[in-house]
């Protein structure tokens, strides 16, 4: 029988000290209870989504980068609540940077995608930029699905969308093609379409232009009233102003390769917000229509990544006004409260916290790079999570990132959920540690304004003579802190907005913290993630590396 430790709150640490750089606004999200939501509604590093209907329901997919499994899928009953269900891409083996042996694909990866249902089977297409053009099926949501199929090899472009046509059984992929002259940033970038094989696995031309515009991607293809109708996003504005539009376009005759006229929808509220852009125009049971959408990074806060929000729309001859006008000027701006799609619709609780009952990991789990499937196990030891340490691979250059957190294989994480208070958790059980080997709780984002990255441990490791210390480690400050005679540890990780304090237990019950505050950062294009690692410097041999044996993962999210 376990020992069940009760989730502790946050503790009081930072409290009103915290400087948050955000109003309040990003504190509250989600269901609030009484009927009404507030944006965002999926407050964590939910990047580059795309909705679709199911039977019952919505379900959405959302970018990954290097992280594996690739493209988180989630399922709503009422486009608040959401869960877990599955990834779309259960492997990144079609290069090898993305594989544990090179750990090189920090950036790349699992881009923006769109998701389509034909004839009682999912497709999901994204491009990655390294690479090429890739879509994988299912017959279910939960999968199996496919290993990855390259349609195009790697030009220049991002972000596909495809439309199957039921009435005129043609199929089309729309994506950003790059930029007109590709060795000049200024160069406006350009939309351009394919038609698709009814069967969704073959593009059958070279495609052609149909819009193009500074800094254009992320098309949706859509077809309303007997018009071809393009969502896309562009950058419009200098310095402070610089702002990425929403833009909603419409075909003025019956060809799906235009002419397109073009209108601002919806554009952030204040200079100083984020960019509101990026989503999935929604029509609900009862005829009304809502735009699920991100936040872009370019606002305080980013640490937590790419929110996801839902505005109301209205339709106004022809046109959709997303949020609401709030300048009068007939364009849309972000609404950050409002009544729920569904009231009645059942809560959903997303997936957060882990006892490792199943012999499957759960959906909310992502592998930095493809894992190294020797050296974890669920079955093993039941009841725990067995990671058995590997060697960090050193050789290949990462991007700067030089530590040897990045390239040590099997790292386990999930998003972080919310800016304000919240609580990382975990018992282990050390006694398989040997020398060399390390094995803790981290936080992590990556390089995107520091060498070396953003990344933070606080853990356990074993030493020549058979004795075990603590240690902590993050960019400008590690040290070690105690020994360790116990054969478990408890690690939590507390923060508030951007700070994080760390501590450790030998009981559970008693607690020391470590005097530095290590700050959450965003970084290679991903918020700040939470997670568990177990590595070793010296050797690679399993019967020496050592192991560790992970009890619980208890994890409690901003509250809403």
């Amino acid at each position: 029988m376990k020992r069940l430790i009760p989730r502790l709150a946050v503790a009081a640490f930072l409290g009103a000290g915290c400087a948050r750089a955000a109003d309040d606004r990003f504190l509250r999200w989600g269901d609030q209870g009484d009927g009404t939501y507030a944006n965002p509604i999926l407050n964590g590093d939910f990047a580059d989504s795309d909705v679709e209907r199911t039977d019952d329901g919505w379900c959405m997919i959302t970018s990954t980068n290097h992280l594996s499994p690739g493209m988180t899928i989630l399922e709503s009953k009422d486009l608040i609540n959401w869960r877990y269900t599955a990834h779309a891409i259960p492997t990144l083996g079609w290069r090898p940077e993305y594989q544990w042996r090179q750990m090189n694909g920090y950036s790349w990866g699992v881009w923006a995608g769109d998701l389509a249902h034909r004839d009682g089977e999912w497709l999901c297409y994204q491009m990655d930029i390294r690479s090429g053009l890739y879509v994988t099926r299912a017959k279910e949501l939960a999968g199996p699905w496919s290993e990855p199929v390259c349609l195009l090899e790697y030009q220049e472009g991002t972000d596909p969308a495809v439309y199957f046509d039921e009435e005129r059984h043609e199929a089309w992929l729309v994506m950003n093609a790059g930029r007109v002259e590709p060795e000049r940033r200024d160069s406006p970038n350009q939309l351009k379409l394919f038609r698709l094989s009814w069967e969704g696995d073959r593009l059958l031309d070279a495609g052609r232009v149909v819009f193009s515009g500074t800094g254009v991607e992320a098309a949706k293809l859509h077809r309303f009233d007997g018009r071809w109708c393009l969502m896309a996003i562009e950058w419009r504005g200098t310095g402070r102003e610089r702002d990425r539009k929403q833009l909603f376009l419409r075909s003025t005759t019956d060809s799906i390769y235009g002419p397109y006229e073009s209108r601002v929808v919806f554009e952030r509220e204040r200079v100083e917000d984020h960019s509101a852009c990026q989503g999935s125009l929604i029509e609900a049971p009862d005829g009304r229509w809502w735009y699920l959408h991100q936040l872009v990074q370019n606002a305080d806060p980013i640490f937590q990544g790419r929110p996801q929000c839902l505005q109301p729309v209205e339709w106004i001859d022809g046109w959709p006004m997303i949020g609401r006008d709030v300048d009068g000027d007939g364009i849309g701006e972000p609404v950050w409260r409002h009544e729920k799609p569904m009231p009645g619709a059942p809560a959903l609780v997303m997936q957060t916290s882990d006892e490792f009952e199943s012999q499957n990991l759960g959906p909310q789990w992502n592998w930095n790079h493809d894992p190294r499937v020797e050296r974890f196990s669920l079955t093993e030891r039941p009841g725990f999570l067995r990671l058995t340490a590997s060697k960090p691979v050193m050789e290949v250059p990462r991007e700067r990132m030089k530590a040897a957190f990045w390239g040590a294989p099997n790292t386990l994480s999930q998003r972080h959920l919310g800016i304000g208070t919240t609580c990382w958790e975990a018992r282990l059980e050390v006694a398989g540690l040997r020398a060399g080997s390390r094995a803790g709780i981290c936080h992590f984002s990556g390089p995107f304004r520091k060498d070396d990255g953003q990344y933070a441990l606080l853990g356990v490791r074993g030493k020549p003579d058979g004795s075990r210390e603590l240690f902590f480690e993050w960019p400008g400050e590690k040290g070690v802190l105690a020994p360790l005679e116990s054969p478990q540890v408890f690690l939590r990780c507390a923060t508030d907005f951007d700070r994080a304090v760390f501590s450790w237990s030998t009981d559970g019950d008693h607690w020391t913290e470590v005097p530095q505050v290590y700050k959450l950062c965003f970084g290679n294009w991903r918020g700040t993630r939470p997670g568990v690692f177990c590595w070793n410097d010296k050797t690679d041999d399993p019967q020496r590396a050592g192991f560790v044996d992970i009890d619980w993962i208890h994890y409690t999210p901003s509250p809403h």
